[in-house]
């Protein structure tokens, strides 16, 4: 990935996705010894809920707008047409859920029905910036927005929880924080309203029947494990579940990275037929996103049963036969998600659908099966059998149109040095005491350290583009490396 474009979108998505993950597990460790898990098993449920709505009223129109907008024609005309369907759509919706809102009881009694109208309304202005932004590949930029949108979200809730606004002042925090990323966006967006034809609402409408499809199918799959966690237990098991979720979230900090920084590069790719560009960037992806994701797990292996005890408390220690699960999934999920995203940037979509329905329905015929069984592990084992299903699959459609390429040499080094890591942690564990919050973060902090010093060591294809982006970036690169 020697493209200067793609390093720099990539690096900013990064360092704001760390920065992030990094804040918001702080105030994640509050609200779990604050409220409970109860609370964020309601709040988890809102978001559920709120997705699925989304999924209506955007119709697949938002993913048809940034293929349309990134291919660099008519990127007004498109842009307008999608914001005027969008806007239809979320009009009808609100319409819909007011006269039925008595049939929303626990969102009712719970003071969040409010919440989840403004929500879709603030969705409205975001997700148009957003789409636009990430259309016209200013993924530095959108990854800013949604930067200092989350911290605002995350600061709202922090203060409205220590008021005692419990699950309403966690949803509140999330409407105040999309509409404080809006106007941070808007600042720097470059597109207008202008007048578009009938066949731009029917180029968008071809392009997103597959996206919507495909979209809803995700969604289901994404909230399904959550809606039915909470169906066949309680709320304080979706909040368990959603954290323990969370946490393991964090061996994806380069796959969704560079997930939205290269879907606009591989569409542009696509229309200017340069393969060569499409098989290498996906090569040095799969490398990158392992390069945390291996390590991660390792450690969580290792440590996961203190860190989950000591971080939210005694009720979420628990989870961790579940994080172990969920951990593999993550991993899983790395091939799946940038095969899929490289097949939709490229427009096969049809594939990506029939894949798509059909883990849908395995995913929830299994959480039927085994949430009753085993409770959260068995959510767990749901999600890992359909994605690792939908992973092959995705692989198999995708290695017919590209060359698929693993770099193996990286891999065994990225293998090497999380077994050393993972021995060092092994011996701390036995020999020293983990009984507090401390001494559980000394063995992360040290392991992380040999880890990387290790990785950078063994391969010099990670060494030399990670000393030259940092040379570019003017940060004195350590000589003892």
């Amino acid at each position: 990935m020697s493209i200067d474009a793609i390093q720099r979108q990539s690096i900013v998505s990064l360092i704001w996705q760390i920065a992030l993950t990094f804040i918001g597990f702080l105030s994640t460790i509050y609200f779990a010894r604050t409220v409970g898990a109860s609370v964020l098993g309601g709040y988890f449920l809102f978001l559920a809920y709120l997705n699925i709505i989304n999924l209506v009223t955007d119709g697949g129109f938002g993913g048809a707008a940034i293929k349309r907008i990134s291919e660099g024609e008519e990127q007004n005309e498109f842009f307008s047409a999608f914001v005027v369907l969008r806007s239809l759509f979320v009009i009808l919706v609100v319409v819909v859920l007011i006269v039925f809102r008595s049939y929303f009881v626990d969102i009712n009694d719970a003071g969040l029905f409010i919440w989840l109208l403004l929500a879709l309304i603030i969705s409205l202005l975001y997700g148009a910036i957003s789409r636009g932004m990430h259309g016209c590949g200013k993924i530095g930029i959108q990854s800013t927005g949604e930067f200092i949108s989350n911290i605002s979200r995350i600061i709202v809730q922090v203060i409205a929880v220590f008021l005692g606004f419990g699950v309403a002042g966690l949803a509140g925090g999330f409407v105040v924080g999309m509409f404080v990323g809006s106007v941070v966006q808007l600042r720097f967006f470059d597109l207008r309203f202008v007048h578009f034809g009938w066949r731009h609402l029917k180029s968008l409408s071809t392009f997103s029947l597959w996206i919507f499809l495909i979209s809803g199918g995700m969604i289901i799959f994404s909230t399904a494990d959550t809606i039915m966690v909470g169906y066949y237990l309680s709320n304080a098991d979706v909040g368990v579940y959603r954290i323990v979720l969370q946490f393991t979230s964090l061996a994806a900090f380069t796959n969704i990275a560079l997930r939205s920084t290269l879907y606009p590069r591989v569409s542009h790719w696509t229309k200017m037929k340069d393969s060569g560009l499409i098989e290498e960037s996906l090569s040095r992806a799969f490398t990158y996103s392992l390069v945390l994701a291996i390590p991660i797990f390792m450690g969580g292996f290792l440590l996961g049963d203190k860190l989950l005890y000591y971080f939210y408390g005694a009720e979420f220690g628990g989870g961790y036969m579940t994080m172990i699960v969920l951990f593999i999934v993550q991993i899983v999920n790395i091939f799946y998600y940038l095969s899929s995203t490289y097949l939709t940037a490229m427009g096969h979509l049809k594939d990506l659908f029939k894949i798509t329905m059909v883990s849908v329905v395995a995913n929830i015929l299994l959480n039927v099966v085994l949430i009753p069984l085993i409770g959260i592990v068995g959510a767990a084992l749901a999600t890992l059998a359909t994605m690792g299903m939908n992973a092959l699959l995705v692989l198999w459609v995708l290695s017919k149109i590209l060359t698929i390429r693993v770099e193996s040499g990286s891999l065994m080094n990225i293998l090497k040095a999380s077994v050393v890591m993972s021995l060092f942690l092994g011996v701390y564990r036995i020999f020293l005491p983990m009984d507090n919050v401390w001494m559980a973060l000394v063995p992360v902090v040290f392991g992380g350290m040999v880890y990387v010093v290790l990785v950078l060591k063994l391969d010099r294809n990670i060494y030399e583009e990670l000393k030259g982006i940092m040379t570019k970036m003017n940060v004195v690169w350590p000589e003892w490396l």
